[in-house]
């Protein structure tokens, strides 16, 4: 986790307080399970509430023991141990360190997930208003990067609140996947220990109980969750992607807002660079990065190896923390966003109506022309206004060849903008339902 990309309550979900929290938590719920059943004695399993729940663990403690143990549970054990007392006997009883260890990410994965949920929420609702604002401000459609047929403002901001509602509805699925709970022994057999621990346990740290475990929780359900967390940057990406190309100066439909005292570069006073888009391609692509390694980890040796332990103790606060900035920073550019109309006009106007070529294809193939001759005649006009030889309309009533199909006023007809808008309300309706 780098400070400089990393938000406090997203940070503090891997903290090692949080964690040794965590898997105090998981081993006091197991032995109110196991008093229950009457395994061990309950006053045993409240006196480890009472000593341990309240407890600040020492960090610097747990890592002494662990230089000498070289094992992480074994070493907060022990620790525990020293706080609770004798009692400490009964901690632990039947379980392997990954029922402890495999419950705990799965819950701090979880915890992360609200988070994301709620930032995608934001993004969201800074889309929303962003839409509704330039609902009918006309632009220019680019495929290719080419001008292609008008579009609106505000169809691009909602194309873009589509894709972040799959992404949260993606998120949430993911959330469900990776929220199980395994304390079910050294292979999974549950030899050692009753089902009836695990049931409980998972209750109480809000998770369900995973159908089959070997010694760990299957990693099909952690790559389903960091995969989802990759799909997410992407969109970020494409969507801070489409930010950057439209603040570049030939186009400048668009920019991000530049504060006060702000500076763009050190070299020349003038600039003003698109630097949280381009940061947010950067996070973006990161986070992909991480989604490969939990991707291998599903392939464990027989009932468990430790090859996917370094790699989860990186991935999983790294790619959180990353895609929470990430988004965090995506709510905020949206929701400042300076946007241009009478440049995205300016842009409509560059090419001399050309933007319309389509609707005369179709007008004169409507009089009987047919579609390769259509084709012929609107591209045989059109080719001397890309080259800047003309007014696309006025060739288009001086061709005799166009004018035995379509009057001046027919082609004059072609050329309504607000023509290209007509399903506009239909569309956002589609996005953002009848409200």
């Amino acid at each position: 986790m780098i400070p400089r990309y990393t938000r406090p309550e997203m940070a503090a979900i891997w903290e090692a307080q949080t964690r040794f929290k965590i898997w105090f938590e998981i081993e006091a719920h197991a032995a109110d399970a196991l008093a229950e059943l009457g395994v061990i004695p309950k006053e045993a399993a409240r006196t480890i509430w009472a000593k341990g729940g309240n407890a600040v663990f020492d960090v610097a403690r747990v890592e002494e023991i662990e230089r000498e143990t070289k094992h992480d549970v074994i070493a907060f054990l022990t620790h525990l141990a020293e706080i609770v007392g004798p009692e400490a006997r009964f901690v632990h009883q039947g379980m392997t360190s990954s029922d402890v260890l495999d419950t705990c990410l799965n819950v701090q994965l979880t915890r992360a997930a609200d988070i994301l949920i709620e930032d995608i929420d934001h993004v969201l609702a800074a889309l929303k208003k962003r839409a509704f604002e330039h609902k009918m401000t006309p632009t220019v459609g680019r495929s290719h990067g080419i001008h292609a047929e008008p579009v609106t403002f505000g169809l691009k901001l909602a194309f873009a609140y589509a894709e972040f509602s799959r992404a949260r509805e993606r998120l949430t699925l993911a959330r469900k996947e990776v929220a199980t709970c395994a304390i079910s022994g050294a292979v999974g057999t549950f030899a050692q220990i009753d089902p009836r621990v695990e049931q409980h346990v998972a209750k109480a740290m809000g998770l369900t109980p995973e159908p089959i475990s070997t010694q760990v929780i299957p990693r099909d359900r952690h790559a389903m969750y960091f995969a989802t967390l990759g799909v997410v940057a992407s969109s970020v990406e494409r969507l801070a992607t489409e930010i950057r190309h439209l603040q570049r100066t030939e186009v400048l439909e668009a920019e991000e807002f530049f504060s006060e005292g702000q500076k763009g570069s050190s070299a020349m006073p003038h600039k003003r660079n698109p630097v949280l888009s381009e940061n947010l391609t950067g996070l973006s692509r990161m986070v992909r990065a991480y989604v490969m390694p939990a991707l291998e980890n599903v392939a464990l040796w027989h009932e468990r190896d430790i090859s996917h332990s370094s790699a989860e103790r990186m991935i999983a606060p790294d790619a959180t923390v990353t895609l929470d900035f990430a988004l965090n920073r995506l709510a905020g550019l949206i929701d400042k966003l300076l946007v241009y109309p009478a440049n995205m006009q300016k842009n409509l106007d560059r090419l001399g109506g050309l933007i319309h070529s389509q609707r005369l294809l179709i007008a004169l193939t409507q009089k009987g022309a047919s579609r390769e001759d259509s084709y012929k005649l609107v591209q045989r006009n059109a080719m001397p206004v890309w080259r800047g030889e003309g007014d696309f309309q006025r060739l288009l009533k001086t061709d005799p060849d166009v004018k035995k199909y379509l009057s001046d006023a027919e082609i004059d007809q072609q050329f309504d903008l607000g023509y290209h808008f007509k399903h506009v309300d239909t569309i956002f309706k589609r996005v953002f339902g009848e409200a």
